[in-house]
């Protein structure tokens, strides 16, 4: 928010103007969950650009509504691909770069250039001319640009048969990373930036990179989009979405409790119940807890996936009603008194309002206390599917703690 937008809305609060407050907040947040993101993904034919796409919506190459992938060209036109629990997020596979007919100084109008925020430019082996001139051009027009590597699994496999005994994954990953550094500086790009991956298993190798360079480089909004549609395929990730949905919360509850908001029985609190229950669903669905994630997920890691339900303990996104919503608002008030002054002195804008802080801290109560509910449990499947030793690793048992200290706060 830019300052003027702070000083308009700490005036309407110190009015006492909730409704007016609120009003302009459901601007904010409209935009912030409905803000469009679209991802151009290009490289040469066969280099695994369309499998890259299937990967960053959480899908296989063969799953319903995946991407064609071939080793020939099978992209004519730019095809985008929402995902497909963010519609707001499209990714787009883009024609191949190494085709006869391709020309970089007319391939990005071609495409439709201005349509994009972000290029990932891709390739399974060396970075080439075509690749540089791209991205000269991509970056003349001041769009970012991300090279990426694929297919390194297979390199390390290859290293592997071919020299067992001093075979180095290490070693290997630097080797590939300094011969594509090399190259594009040979082709005039002064100081890229490759990241290593593979589209089977994005969890290796510089997928984590590529995210937190995203998350710098991102306006909030776009940023926002992004991390929301991430495959919750590390603890890292999930840590990540429950941040951004921790800093989400605070919107919503006063958007809840302005808009028209009605009394809830049994409480002394008013807030808009649809608008609660819309949220909780999309809590949810961000974090794989609904049912067409979990049974994408228990084929992929061939587990039933009753095995993987049998760790959540929080309700799935079709199990969100009104009146599940109304029943957990009830177990907030218990607790929102002791609670109501710590959650109104960190958000400074609501210390001066008399009218709506009792119905604003029930709210915000049951909402961080949905979400360090429903992040355990997302911590808790993926920790089942994966098969991850909760003993192995500082980072993990870092994040268990953390979370189950909230979960109890």
């Amino acid at each position: 928010m830019s300052k003027e937008e702070l000083e308009a809305l700490k005036a309407a609060f110190e009015e006492g103007n909730l409704a007016g407050v609120a009003s302009r907040l459901q601007e904010m947040l409209e935009s912030l969950e409905n803000v469009p993101l679209d991802v151009g993904v290009t490289g040469e034919t066969g280099s695994g650009k369309s499998s890259f796409v299937n990967a960053l919506r959480g899908l296989g190459d063969e799953d319903a509504g995946a991407a064609r992938t071939g080793v020939v060209e099978t992209t004519r036109e730019p095809n985008p691909y929402q995902h497909p629990r963010y519609p707001n997020v499209t990714i787009w596979d883009l024609p191949g770069i190494g085709t006869p007919d391709f020309h970089p100084d007319t391939y990005l109008e071609q495409v439709g250039f201005s349509r994009y925020d972000i290029f990932f430019i891709i390739t399974s082996q060396r970075f080439t001319a075509n690749h540089a001139a791209l991205a000269r051009h991509i970056q003349d027009m001041d769009k970012s640009f991300y090279f990426v590597r694929s297919k390194v699994d297979v390199d390390l496999d290859s290293s592997l048969r071919r020299r067992p005994s001093s075979y180095s994954e290490v070693g290997v990953l630097q080797e590939i990373r300094q011969n594509c550094l090399e190259g594009l500086r040979a082709q005039g790009i002064s100081s890229p930036r490759v990241f290593l991956l593979s589209a089977f298993d994005l969890s290796k190798f510089d997928f984590q990179l590529l995210e937190e360079t995203l998350e710098r480089e991102l306006s909030h909004h776009k940023r926002h989009a992004f991390l929301m549609a991430l495959p919750n395929i590390s603890l890292h990730i999930l840590e990540k979405k429950k941040a951004a949905m921790l800093e989400h919360m605070w919107l919503v509850s006063t958007v809840a409790c302005g808009v028209h908001a009605a009394p809830i029985p049994g409480l002394l609190i008013s807030c808009n119940v649809d608008i609660l229950a819309r949220t909780l669903q999309g809590y949810c669905k961000g974090f794989g807890l609904d049912e067409d994630s979990l049974e994408k997920l228990a084929a992929k890691m061939g587990q039933p996936v009753e095995q993987l339900k049998a760790v959540i303990k929080s309700p799935l996104a079709m199990e969100i009603s009104n009146m599940l919503v109304v029943q957990l608002l009830m177990q907030a008030g218990s607790e929102t008194p002791k609670l109501a002054k710590e959650v109104l002195s960190s958000v400074p804008l609501l210390g001066s309002l008399a009218s709506g802080a009792l119905s604003f801290a029930t709210t915000y109560k049951m909402l961080r206390s949905f979400v360090n509910e429903v992040a355990a449990d997302a911590q808790g499947v993926l920790i089942k599917a994966f098969k991850l030793d909760a003993k192995k690793g500082l980072s993990l048992s870092t994040v268990l703690r953390s979370w189950e200290s909230e979960a109890r706060g």
